[in-house]
């Protein structure tokens, strides 16, 4: 192909901007024509060219309380974005997660232009609630890109658009990489006296608030059983001003770590953790970091967990098929408990040994031939490919 092309695409978060940078970056290499971009992202799309609708941070909230109060924000950039794209007239639309605004972008996008092929590339959570959502995506969108494993077999089940799993992208990720190769060699080597456990309370202020006190009766009680003890806490900039407060009073504190370079290093170093639910799970997993899952869900949420289907929100047992990290959530998330966990993911137990025999597996289930973005680009020419005027 040696023609222009010209692709819409929406990245809410940070991570479906890298997700999008990562994917164009690849599909400029295989494309020889020039290739435009409109939409909305963040600095890795920006660094492809993009020039972003509006400042894409707006997009970033969890839980449906947030959803709600942002509801006139989200609803004005909504039409701004359709309008822009349905203006472009693109030879493509990419959506990347957010399915909140971009699924609602989509449906608008292709009412005005039907015969437009659509991507989704993350595959909505429909194997964990709404699972109807898999069939209506039917109307407007023509295929999936999935990066987990199991989501092609959801959504054909389900009823879905046809879905490809391209790999995630944490599995080509060279610091996580690195720290996996770090941790290895570390497995073989003389361990210190002193362990290392690493907090992990999330990047939002809201889920920092509900997790760091538990946390903080963790740090102590583990302490009290144990003695001296390292502790490490990464967070981002943003975030650091609220973590240093609420553990100013601490009597045990741990060290602060802002940055990626942190980060990793805290990684590579830790013996245990315990984290936020969410992508971090799957991070600590793949780096082979034994850890406890823990969440603290707002009131809205609360009053719905019974539509909820999936039996774990920790994406290491979806891909295993099986309880390799041990799940607290909401009441019974206590101090009590995750102190006991890392006493024992951090010594040589059978606990530890079983939970990095199931990140093996996971890391195992994950591979792909090809990296995520190159897949995902070679994925989307061929939809361009194929796609026939009137058909959706």
């Amino acid at each position: 192909m040696s023609t222009s092309l010209k692709i819409a695409i929406i990245a809410g978060e940070v991570s479906g901007d890298l997700l999008g940078g990562d994917l164009i970056a690849a599909l400029k290499q295989i494309h020889s024509g020039p290739v435009e971009l409109v939409g909305v992202g963040g600095e890795a799309l920006e660094a492809q060219g993009l020039k972003s609708l509006f400042d894409y941070s707006e997009l970033s909230i969890m839980g449906i309380s947030q959803v709600l109060a942002k509801l006139p924000t989200l609803y004005r950039l909504i039409r701004q974005t359709t309008a822009a794209i349905i203006a472009a007239k693109p030879d493509v639309l990419v959506i990347i997660d957010s399915p909140d605004f971009t699924h609602r972008v989509a449906k608008r996008v292709c009412a005005a232009l039907p015969d437009l092929p659509v991507v989704n590339y993350v595959c909505p959570s429909v194997w964990a609630w709404k699972e109807y959502r898999a069939q209506r995506m039917l109307g407007y969108v023509d295929h999936v890109l999935a990066v987990l494993p199991f989501e092609p077999g959801v959504m054909k089940e389900l009823g879905g658009p046809p879905t490809t799993y391209v790999g995630h992208r944490l599995t080509a990720d060279q610091d996580l990489i690195a720290t996996r190769n770090a941790r290895s060699a570390r497995a073989n080597s003389t361990q210190s006296a002193v362990k290392s456990i690493m907090l992990l309370p999330g990047s939002r202020a809201s889920e920092i608030n509900r997790l760091l006190p538990h946390f903080g009766d963790a740090v102590n009680e583990l302490v009290s059983r144990n003695g001296e003890m390292r502790f490490m806490l990464p967070t981002v900039a943003r975030r650091e001003a609220q973590v240093r407060e609420m553990i100013k009073d601490w009597p045990v504190k741990p060290e602060i770590l802002v940055g990626s370079e942190a980060k990793w290093r805290a990684f590579a170093e830790a013996d245990a953790a315990m984290a936020a639910s969410g992508t971090v799970i799957l991070e600590l997993g793949l780096a082979g970091v034994p850890t406890v899952s823990a969440y603290k869900i707002d009131w809205i949420m609360k009053l719905l967990t019974g539509r909820i289907k999936t039996w774990t929100a920790a994406i290491p047992n979806l891909i295993a098929d099986y309880a390799v990290v041990p799940e607290y959530i909401n009441e019974v998330v206590r101090g009590g408990s995750l102190s006991r966990w890392m006493e024992r993911l951090s010594a040589d137990t059978l606990q530890r040994r079983a939970m990095i025999e199931g990140f093996d597996l996971v890391w195992q289930r994950m591979q792909t031939d090809k990296p995520p973005g190159q897949k995902a680009a070679e994925v989307v020419l061929e939809i361009l490919d194929k796609k026939k005027p009137g058909q959706k």
